[in-house]
This record gives C-alpha cells, structure tokens and sequence, in this order.
C-alpha cells in the first residue's frame, strides 16, 4: 500500500471501460501521454503488465481483468465513503429523488413533508414509477430511491422501511358479475383473468401481483398484459380482466366504471423503500429513518394509541370501496 497513488487506480477503471487511451484521457481530463504514465506507474507497483495495447486494440490482460473485479467495489466504496463524510460535514444538502409506485400514501407524503422540514438546505422530488418496472429507475441512478410494492428480493438493492401493510382489493368492472358482492375468497378467483404486468420486473414479484393459482392450488386465468396502472384500470373498466391492488390505490383511483372489492386469503400488500447497496448516501439513511419512524407511529396510531386513527396507509373509504 506503500506510495498507493488514487490517480493512478482511477486512470485505470477509466481505461479498463473504455480500452482506448484518447478516450480514457478524455473524460479524465489529462492528456493520452498521462494516461500511459499513469498506467505505467501502476503496473510498476503490481508489479505486471495489466494491459496490452497494440496498434490495432487495447485489452486487459488476465490479471488485468482480475484487478478490475477487485478493484471495482473497493474504489467505488471509497469514493461513497468521501462523499457521505462530505455530505454529513455540511449536513444533509442537495437534492433527494424518491420514486413510488401507484399512490403516494399518507405515510409517503408525510415523511417527505418531515424531512424537508429537518433538512431545508435539500429539495425532495417524488417521481411516479412505471408499474411494470419498480427498480430500473434506481439500478440507472434517475433516483436515489424507491417506494415500490412488496416483496423485494434483490441482491443489489437495500429494502429499508416496510410499511403499509393492507388487505388486497380487485379492481373489476361494475357489470362483472362479481361486482355486486361484499368481499370475495381468493378461492374465487379461479377461473377469473387476472390483469398480468410486462416489462422487466421480476417474475417473483409479478406473480405476487398477478398469481397464477390461488393458494389452494386452482389455476387463476391470465388476462392482458399492462405497463402501467391506468392501462390496467382501463382494461377491468373494459370487462376484460380483474386487477389485484391495495387499498389505498383503490381508494385513490375511484372511478365510475370501475368497482373495487376486498379480497380475502392472499398476502396483505406491502410498501417497501429500497435504493441501491452501491450508492447509499446521507440523503437516502436520513429519509429511510424518517419514513420508518413515521410508518412505526401510524401502526401505534392505528392499534388504539391515537383515537380515530386511520389503518396504516389508508384514507378515509371512498363510495367505491366495498367494505371489508
């Protein structure tokens, strides 16, 4: 570690994606001379060569290639490490870019109305999330993080808060013949079509939100695929299929030709923040605390601490909304 240039370790991620010294130079900023001064440097404290450069084309050698994968998380590590300490030497600043999906709750817009309360010198923007892609936003870095329904099983992604656990609702139309009862048991939804989400989400977390058998094991149709909520809705307006959905996004999108009824027998849905495990920043720990102290507080609310406390995450039932 003696003499550990950082100049030296960044030149060569740099070179190691690009494989072309000018361009390498480029985005570094230094001239393409530099760049192989730098690179020569490092492969002197290595002790090997970690690229070969021809006339025709630039490689990483086997040891190269190594030397990239270990090196990788480490620097970008350190880097995250600088500008936490930076960010907490001057407070929570900047701007947060937390993305949801289908509704911003009560409890969403309660915790971004109390961090900018405790943190004024940072601006939070919310940003609705295409249903059909829950994570793509924060794995590009559009956002820091996400509220996206439950469950969350990904490796590169942190789950933080979890919260507003409710009961299912399905969305149908109010000609179906469906739509005049009071709740229904998962069990019939068998034989039903079921509004089935596209798109990159995982296949784990669309069969949670479209599953294909009913917990006792009876096949549930599947209806047309959707990208978005509202194509969804438009679709069970349409008589062409049922759409599973919490509550609150039930209650939050009344509409005429659409009823709502409670469905009892499946997992109750959650909401989940997440953000990436590479770029957890101050910004992002001091929301993810916020929204959790809130979420713990609505449960204590609800449970009988606060009189005519709402159930987590829910408003105030609509005309629409059949009672569970």
């Amino acid at each position: 570690m003696a003499g550990l240039e950082l100049r030296e370790l960044e030149c060569f991620l740099v070179l190691a994606e690009e494989l072309h010294f000018g361009r390498a130079g480029e985005r570094l900023y230094i001239s393409q001379g530099r760049v192989s001064q730098l690179l020569r440097s490092l492969e002197e404290r290595v002790g090997a060569r970690l690229v070969e450069r021809t006339s025709r084309r630039v490689r990483l050698t086997p040891l190269g290639e190594a030397f990239q994968r270990g090196l990788r998380p480490a620097y970008d590590g350190l880097r995250q490490a600088v500008d936490d300490a930076r960010l907490a030497a001057r407070g929570v600043e900047g701007t947060l870019r937390v993305g949801f999906q289908c509704t911003a709750n009560d409890q969403v817009t309660e915790a971004a109305s109390r961090f900018q309360e405790r943190h004024p010198a940072c601006v939070v923007e919310l940003a609705e999330l295409p249903l059909h892609d829950p994570f793509g936003a924060v794995r590009h870095g559009d956002l820091d993080a996400a509220i996206v329904l439950g469950p969350v099983l990904e490796d590169d992604l942190v789950v933080g808060a979890t919260f507003s656990r409710q009961p299912q609702t399905v969305a149908l139309s109010v000609r179906h013949p469906l739509a005049a009862r009071e709740s229904l048991s998962a069990e019939e939804l068998a034989g039903c079509a079921l509004v089935q989400v596209s798109g990159p989400a995982p296949g784990y977390w669309r069969e949670s939100f479209a599953p294909s058998v009913t917990p006792g094991g009876r096949p549930i149709g599947a209806g047309p695929t959707v990208g978005t909520l509202q194509e969804g809705l438009a679709l069970a307006a349409a008589g062409r299929g049922l759409m599973l959905l919490c509550r609150a996004t039930a209650e939050d999108h009344d509409r005429g030709a659409v009823t709502y009824v409670p469905v009892t027998g499946l997992p109750d849905s959650t909401l989940a923040l997440v953000w990436r495990r590479d770029h957890e920043t101050a910004r992002v720990r001091a929301f993810a605390a916020g929204l959790a102290d809130v979420a713990r507080r609505t449960v204590r609310a609800a449970s009988g601490g606060v009189p005519g406390a709402q159930r987590p995450g829910t408003r105030r039932p609509s005309g629409r909304v059949k009672p569970g």
